[in-house]
């Protein structure tokens, strides 16, 4: 049964200015091989916009046509965020990847500890704007005064711990996550426990120094600057797939769709199975807890032929998620019962799976991701079916058509 989701959007806007900002108007004309999503990107401005100022019920465009564009001009002390109602359906990535944002930034920006959202809820899906006002300082007199010698800031290290994110770590050290992204050279949101993360530290005092009457020497002679050599981010290549959209491969990547498509220098959303894809090649995934992974695996293997019941998760019946539930808690990982989604919103996505990995399925018996069970290596996983709890093979036909993806614990 289809059906329609109404996703209502609200923009708050908060202007607290001296001079307040005009709207200009631009105009352009289509050349060709241009597209609304190509000239939108041009105009940092969107699709919607463009059609609605020139009036268009579709993307279609001729060449040498002459489009309207908006652009908003500057404006002085800027405040302004913008909120989203959650509807039915949505999930974290899903709202990160349509604004074209991170997950770890929305979490910031909403002071949220863990992915669980409800419906209702208004989340910010943008950081407030400010721009700075300056001022002419006083001239100083010229004293003979004692000078302040100046220290670089000082760092220290953070070691992540189970359930840390990034928009959580650069709280905690008052911080932004672009920062802590610069400082450590992470090219993605993605964290592990026990990574050692250089945090931002208080600077040591600063020293007064007193001026000395210099004392003439000739200078040494210095070699010629040389030109810092930038080191590019290492990409890797992805063949697209069946059912790929650059939303979900932006959200396997620690991505948002708008990186992705920069990266590619795609001009639209479209993609089609087989088409190569650039995405980051140093992915940094979770580490694997063997000895908790071990314990989950004989766990669950004490309860192959335990027959399937609908909601349970004790030893006298089991649903897929009340499985893993179980055999979680009994290896020793305190989590609460949650359906096959609320456990893929609580893992990380791995491209090279270890045994103890948790593999999702999705569109059997309901459209999404509808089960689950315990990666054990070889192509083998252990679940609970509607055969009761069993070891399957993942080369099985029906296991490959429904297959979605490996995950990790946090």
């Amino acid at each position: 049964m289809k059906k329609t989701i109404v996703r209502a959007l609200s923009t708050a806007a908060l202007l607290s200015t001296v001079y307040a900002g005009t709207a200009l108007a631009d105009t352009y004309k289509v050349e060709k091989g241009d597209t609304l999503s190509k000239i939108a990107g041009k105009y940092d401005t969107t699709v919607n916009e463009i059609r609605t100022a020139n009036g268009l019920k579709s993307d279609f465009l001729s060449v040498n046509q002459m489009l309207k564009i908006n652009v908003a001009s500057k404006m002085t002390q800027l405040s302004q965020s913008t909120t989203y109602t959650v509807v039915k359906g949505d999930a974290l990535i899903k709202i990160a990847n349509r604004f074209h944002v991170t997950v770890g930034e929305l979490k910031q920006w909403n002071q949220l500890d863990t992915t669980i959202i409800h419906v209702g809820q208004k989340l910010k899906v943008s950081a407030a704007k400010q721009t700075a006002t300056t001022t002419t300082p006083a001239k100083k007199p010229v004293t003979p005064a004692t000078k302040p010698q100046t220290t670089t800031a000082a760092t220290g290290v953070y070691t992540v711990q189970s359930g840390d994110y990034l928009g959580k770590i650069a709280g905690k050290h008052e911080t932004t996550v672009p920062n802590l992204k610069t400082l450590n050279k992470l090219t993605s949101d993605m964290i592990y426990v026990g990574q050692k993360l250089k945090v931002p530290g208080k600077a040591a005092a600063t020293t007064p120094v007193k001026t000395t009457t210099p004392v003439k020497t000739t200078p040494p002679k210095t070699a010629a600057p040389t030109t810092p050599v930038v080191k590019q981010p290492e990409t890797t290549d992805y063949i697209v797939k069946s059912g790929d959209t650059l939303g979900k491969i932006a959200g396997k990547y620690q991505l948002s769709v708008k990186e992705l498509i920069e990266l590619n220098k795609l001009s639209s959303d479209r993609i089609y199975v087989g088409q190569k894809l650039k995405v980051p090649g140093t992915k940094t995934e979770p580490t694997v807890d063997t000895e908790f992974a071990a314990k989950m695996i004989a766990s669950a293997k004490k309860h192959i032929g335990i027959p399937y019941v609908w909601g349970g998760s004790t030893p006298s019946g089991f649903d897929c998620s009340g499985f893993v539930y179980y055999v979680a808690n009994q290896a020793g990982m305190k989590i609460g019962r949650y359906s096959a989604e609320g456990f893929y919103d609580r893992t990380y996505y791995v491209d090279t799976p270890k045994a103890g990995d948790i593999v999702f399925f999705e569109n059997t018996y309901k459209k999404g991701i509808s089960h689950l069970g315990i990666y054990l290596g070889n192509n083998q996983f252990i679940h609970a079916n509607d055969s009761g709890v069993m070891i399957s093979n993942l080369q099985g036909a029906y296991y490959q058509a429904h297959f979605e993806s490996f995950k990790r614990f946090y």
